[in-house]
């Protein structure tokens, strides 16, 4: 007698297991935010998603988001700490590393136009000089963002240095 496996039912299981699992990682930390924005005195109203395999969490205001840019502070140092204290409230209840993004205000949508559009600059100037790009020293989300414009612009990228003086140099 022969044995057959059904592998399409196992991938989609193991999917769907993951979709799932992202959101119970969006709800925690929605629950969690929840509570620093009373604790704040804050109005924002919270948005969960997954985009490419990882819970992505807003926090965003109908009014002025004024209020809610002291969450987000200089160059987004604020939403970065934010970030990893989510991460942590999510790893403590589940057990597993976290990978959650946070956005607040838009702030991250909006930054991460702008390194799109730095890399693929920086990919058509390594191009038209044939020379190595060095930009600015970045966190590892601009960096990703950066990297991931030159693939798209039909270069490679690759990151140099030390936290937090890493930055991404474009090849041509």
């Amino acid at each position: 007698m022969t044995e057959t496996t059904d592998t399409t039912g196992t991938t989609a299981q193991n999917e769907g297991d993951t979709l799932s699992h992202l959101e119970q990682e969006g709800e925690i930390a929605a629950d969690y935010l929840e509570g620093l924005l009373d604790i704040a005195d804050l109005d924002g109203d919270i948005d969960m998603d997954v985009e490419a395999d990882r819970a992505a969490v807003s926090i965003i205001n109908d009014g002025s988001s004024r209020d809610l840019q002291k969450l987000v502070g200089r160059e987004g140092e604020v939403l970065e700490a934010l970030q990893e204290l989510t991460r942590l409230a999510v790893h403590r209840e589940t057990g597993d590393r976290s990978r959650l993004m946070l956005d607040i205000a838009g702030f991250r949508a909006r930054k991460r136009e702008e390194l799109a559009e730095l890399g693929a600059k920086a990919a058509q100037d390594a191009k038209g000089s044939g020379e190595p790009v060095k930009l600015r020293p970045m966190t590892p989300f601009e960096r990703k963002v950066v990297h991931d414009a030159v693939k798209e612009a039909g270069l490679r990228s690759e990151s140099e240095g030390e936290e937090p003086q890493r930055c991404v140099v474009v090849l041509p």
